[in-house]
């Protein structure tokens, strides 16, 4: 097949995925398909067929905001009206974070008529906001850690901030953007006097911000496959706290896969993982991450509806333990995306 793969874009989680698409088009080669590799970020301009997208590897710390400012967003309307998609019989999403992952780019793909990969334009935008989800969670009957969200313009008033965040989440708590991937902005905060340089951290990113509920214990993910929960992922942080930099510098956290858990609580969390997946609508394939208290009970954080995509991403660590390697797993997404109509 003729597969456009759609990377880079203008967020803040491009690195990542320059490194994804940089994987999936491999992969796909190697899967005889013919590829069409484009920067959302640069329109038409399509990547060199040859070169490295990311030479120098996803550095510690995201793009900064400066630079991603000078790419213009309108570019990403050019990507998706070139001639080269017209001819695509498919959309290879590789993209993280900001339009890619809002459901604004598969909204413009709805429009072209166009299949691409993973959840619809509606469970996209859900998954994205944090806020949103955890609602459904909640509605679904899916435990997920209690939540505050805060208004960047509103944080005026320390002292009651303070007071109301002690009251009804505690300390440690999470401070992170509503609607960001890959912990960009993210904070532990182990005491109040700390809240106010995690508020400016997130601030960097966005306008809302979710202070959660801080859950001690195990980091736990399922990977959703057409459906199907694949085997539980641990991850194991160096610093504690699964990080930016402990996702993407190699050597800062271990995976164990499948994680240690009795095969009564692996299902538990797998059936649960597909209860938050399909909660939010989503289609394909994504990732679902939890928190595994110290008392046994699973926390949903969060819905990834366009997971991390490289060989040694998380889903892929899933797939290959059941016999997927990399290439079967992203010749086996595009095939989904043909057959499936989104919602």
């Amino acid at each position: 097949m003729k597969v456009l793969v759609l990377m880079g874009g203008t967020s803040f989680e491009r690195d990542v995925s320059l490194s994804s698409g940089e994987a999936i088009v491999e992969a796909l080669r190697k899967k005889g398909h013919q590829v069409i590799p484009v920067d959302a970020a640069k329109g038409k301009k399509l990547l060199s067929s040859s070169a490295k997208f990311l030479p120098d590897g996803i550095k510690e710390e995201p793009p900064d905001f400066k630079s991603l400012e000078k790419m213009k967003k309108e570019l990403t309307l050019k990507a998706i009206e070139s001639s080269n998609l017209k001819d695509t019989d498919v959309v290879f999403l590789a993209l993280h974070g900001g339009q890619g992952e809002d459901g604004t780019i598969q909204a413009l793909l709805d429009m072209a008529g166009k299949p691409y990969t993973g959840s619809g334009m509606l469970a996209s935008a859900l998954a994205m906001n944090k806020d949103m989800s955890k609602k459904i969670f909640e509605r679904e009957g899916i435990l997920t850690p209690k939540w505050l969200l805060l208004e960047s313009e509103n944080l005026t008033d320390r002292a009651e901030i303070e007071k109301e965040i002690e009251r009804k989440l505690g300390f440690p708590c999470v401070v992170k953007p509503n609607d960001q991937g890959s912990t960009v902005g993210f904070s532990l905060v182990e005491d109040k006097k700390d809240l106010m340089k995690a508020f400016d951290k997130a601030k960097e990113f966005t306008d809302t911000i979710l202070v959660e509920e801080y859950i001690r214990g195990r980091e736990l993910t399922v990977g959703i496959l057409s459906e199907e929960p694949l085997p539980v992922v641990e991850i194991i942080p160096e610093h504690g706290v699964y990080d930016y930099e402990c996702k993407y510098t190699h050597g800062k956290s271990r995976y164990v896969c499948p994680a240690e858990l009795s095969y009564e609580k692996t299902k538990e969390i797998q059936q649960i993982g597909q209860k938050a997946f399909k909660a939010l609508g989503c289609q394909d394939y994504a990732r679902v991450d939890f928190r595994y208290s110290e008392d046994e009970k699973f926390f949903c954080l969060e819905v990834n509806s366009l997971p991390g995509m490289t060989a040694t991403s998380l889903v892929p660590k899933a797939a290959k333990e059941i016999g997927i390697d990399f290439p079967e797993l992203v010749d086996k997404i595009v095939n989904l995306a043909l057959n499936s109509k989104k919602r």
